[in-house]
């Protein structure tokens, strides 16, 4: 499977010439990681993981693209594009389903707290093929699996470093890779991964940086 970053928290997986886009938002390249793609998982309603704009065109350039998503996005997007209601499903924790030739298993519910007079969002963390788990905007770690590949959230408004730290050794996926890193300064980024990759390999976790729309094989 390839997997290839884009800026914050877009990935695109690929395998067997059909493609899996997790969180296109805002801050991303979602046109271009949405081209061709045969799939949408959304982890909440943030504009910086969803792009309604450009995932409502590729819904309509594609009538064969399947998106599935917290219930309020998936509402949002069956009201922008009535005619693909059918191919858009709302995304529940702790189940399981396959999606484009990708098995797909889902943890949490919460986005974690930003502020105690900020009322959390649903938020649904996705394991894909049984190796990649997005958590989207979370510390959730998925039980009674092992995670092979770890997409790591490594500066939010809600997170401080230390708990990124105890997050990556709490689910000791043997790979890492950087997401949700757009509002960090390059020392501030070079800072924080430092941690990560000096902590997790003392748990079994080998950290590495992904340039934007850098691609590797997992």
């Amino acid at each position: 499977m390839l997997l290839t970053k884009f800026t914050h928290a877009c990935i695109r997986l690929e395998k067997a010439g059909v493609a899996l886009v997790l969180d296109p938002g805002t801050f991303s390249e979602a046109a271009e990681a949405l081209d061709g793609a045969a799939a949408i998982l959304i982890t909440h309603e943030h504009a910086d993981h969803f792009d309604q704009t450009e995932i409502l065109a590729a819904l309509s350039r594609d009538p064969a693209l399947q998106v599935f998503a917290p219930a309020v996005v998936a509402g949002q997007l069956r009201t922008g594009a009535p005619e693909s209601a059918a191919r858009i499903q709302d995304a529940l924790p702790d189940t399981e389903f396959e999606l484009a030739g990708f098995s797909v298993r889902t943890f949490g519910g919460q986005h974690a707290l930003i502020n105690p007079r900020i009322m959390p969002v649903a938020n649904i963390g996705y394991l894909i093929d049984g190796d990649v788990f997005h958590p989207g905007d979370s510390f959730t770690v998925p039980d009674g699996i092992q995670a092979q590949t770890l997409l790591v959230p490594i500066h939010a408004p809600w997170s401080k470093t230390a708990e990124v730290v105890d997050f990556v050794n709490s689910v000791r996926a043997p790979k890492a890779f950087q997401i949700h890193d757009v509002l960090l300064s390059e020392i501030g980024l070079q800072f924080v991964e430092g941690q990560v990759s000096l902590f997790g390999a003392r748990y079994g976790v080998e950290f590495r940086h992904l340039a934007v729309r850098e691609s590797v094989e997992i």
